[in-house]
């Protein structure tokens, strides 16, 4: 079995420190430098030589940068004679880019997955991607992780007898619906029209909500337009209680303070599959008091685990994760 070396980028190395723990490996250093022309150089500073090496980096703001930063790793441990190279991106940013809905328009989930693979990837571990069909972008194997298992395992600590999870669309309700199964909860989703990346309207929701405990469970929050839409429709049905859930908190643009200030939502929960605000950051004190943050790096590290042996990664979802 070839030894195992783990590299971060500059993206969320807390998050890669973290996994390392729980491996039980060093995490290895990465030196990232700007030339005076703007170009970036990227040195791994352990040896890759037919080692199973992973890169860890999730597309996060800047995320051209970091895609570059990424790109050159894979280059660097190609160059350095891998024996094999993953890329552990718990957040694709670029997935979102996976139809021509418009004439002339880019196709960047197809694109990025494209250079990741030129560039010497050899498979990608991703969590929660904005539409399941994005990982057929892919022509090396994709182990395609959800943090379902955690949310369920947070939630669990609630009554949830009369709670309903609710989708704020039809593309996320299959997503929503296994949630539900797995909390033993109804399923619910909103009647959502987008006509830009900020504007959206939900003309219904479709599902019982009045007098329940609610969920609302996506993939990601960004600006929270379309969750700030979905709760003045469920409040036309009067809910209980409302709870919003996400994999990718990005929180862009003063979208926890947004969503903070909505009196009736209770507790907003992410993961950390992406940097979430700092406790000394002046948004997070002034408003993480609703926010709580879930851990996904023990489901990386048993991922890559599971990777490196050559176990199967799709048992992860068959029978519960020892510790």
């Amino acid at each position: 079995m070839r030894d195992i070396a783990v590299f971060s980028g500059s993206a969320h190395p807390g998050l890669a420190a973290e996994v390392c723990a729980h491996l039980g490996v060093p995490l290895s250093p990465t030196r990232v430098s700007r030339f005076a022309n703007d170009c970036l150089e990227v040195q791994l500073q352990a040896n890759c030589r037919e080692r199973d090496v992973f890169l860890i980096q999730p597309l996060v703001k800047p995320v051209q940068e970091h895609l570059v930063e990424l790109l050159l790793m894979c280059d660097a441990a190609r160059g350095a004679s891998a024996g094999r190279i993953t890329v552990v991106m718990p957040h694709y940013s670029y997935a979102r880019s996976d139809k021509k809905d418009a004439p002339r328009i880019s196709l960047g989930g197809r694109l990025v997955a494209d250079l990741l693979t030129a560039a010497g990837a050899g498979r990608v571990l991703a969590m929660t991607l904005h539409a399941p069909q994005v990982h057929g972008f892919f022509s090396v194997p994709v182990d395609h992780l959800h943090a379902l298992r955690e949310l369920a395992a947070h939630f669990g600590q609630y009554d949830l007898s009369r709670t309903t999870v609710v989708s704020p669309d039809l593309g996320n309700a299959k997503e929503a619906a296994a949630f539900a199964r797995m909390i033993g909860a109804q399923v619910a989703a909103g009647a959502k029209q987008r006509y830009a990346d900020d504007r959206v309207t939900i003309s219904s929701v479709i599902g019982d909500v009045a007098g329940r405990d609610v969920i609302v469970l996506d993939d990601e929050i960004a600006k929270g337009s379309t969750v700030l839409e979905l709760l003045e429709r469920l409040r036309e049905s009067g809910p209980r209680s409302i709870r919003v859930a996400c994999t990718h908190g990005l929180f862009a643009a003063g979208a926890l303070k947004r969503l903070t200030e909505q009196p009736d939502v209770l507790e907003i929960v992410c993961t950390n599959t992406v940097p979430v605000p700092l406790e000394d950051h002046e948004e997070y004190r002034a408003h993480g008091d609703k926010l709580r943050i879930l851990s996904i790096a023990p489901a990386l590290a048993e991922a890559v685990r599971r990777i490196h042996n050559g176990e199967s990664v799709s048992a992860l979802f068959d029978a519960p994760r020892g510790e």
